[in-house]
């Protein structure tokens, strides 16, 4: 359904990938795929083509692009995952909200004509944890994060969130101990923004497409709460 195009920076001095998949009919509204630390592999763009499949152009942008373009990898097999590992440690989450940005425009400029298009995003482990960054740090109309990693540490940041954010976190996350749980719900309850949704005796990936780590019945429950609520806010 799907294939790669190419994004140009905010700055516009470069392009980078990003897997682009449209509906059939002409969208009018545009959600962000935002990479797990293993790249734009099968799953992100299976989850690309699902979005499409109702009716929004997905764009998944090539996070790791300056350090090595073209990532796909696999969680299941342990040398990929120690990769990723690799990878995540030498990222630059701040670079990578502004191509997710630059992402946003791009999508904008596809779909808006002379409207403003609404666009979403979604992402998974580490782009759980970009989608709370760019609802933090964009315009971006609805953003939603699984199994983000190292949120309690960006609560410092939530005064500045200005549309829905929803949150899913598994409470057997190996990633994200109690404590961190914890001060997500003291930090994000309260904000008339944010909706929190909890997994019990579930870990990290449930949501995964493919591969060991899928929970599918939680999968299907965390799915459908998100496609529920970009048909709320970007409807």
């Amino acid at each position: 359904m799907g294939s790669m195009t190419k994004i140009p920076t905010l700055s516009g001095g470069e392009m980078f990938g990003a897997y682009r998949a449209a509906p059939d009919s002409e969208a009018t509204a545009a959600i962000i795929v935002i990479q797990e630390i293993f790249g734009v592999n099968p799953g992100i763009r299976a989850k690309c083509d699902h979005w499409a499949s109702q009716g929004y152009l997905a764009l998944a942008p090539d996070l790791f692009w300056r350090l090595k373009p073209g990532v796909e990898l696999d969680p299941d097999v342990e040398s990929e995952f120690q990769t990723a590992l690799d990878l995540m440690g030498k990222f630059d989450q701040n670079q990578g909200v502004r191509d997710i940005e630059a992402t946003i425009h791009a999508a904008r400029d596809e779909i808006g004509g002379e409207t403003r298009a609404k666009v979403g995003c979604v992402g998974y482990c580490l782009g759980g944890r970009l989608a709370f960054m760019t609802a933090a740090r964009t315009d971006i109309d609805a953003s939603v994060g699984y199994y983000g990693v190292g949120i309690d540490g960006l609560l410092g940041e939530k005064h500045a969130i200005a549309h829905p954010l929803m949150l899913h976190i598994p409470t057997a996350d190996g990633f994200v101990p109690a404590e961190a749980q914890a001060a997500m719900h003291e930090g994000l309850d309260d904000h008339p923004k944010v909706t929190l949704h909890d997994y019990e005796g579930l870990d990290h990936g449930f949501a995964t497409e493919f591969g060991n780590r899928r929970n599918d019945e939680a999968a299907r429950l965390a799915d459908s709460r998100t496609e529920a609520f970009f048909a709320d806010h970007l409807g």
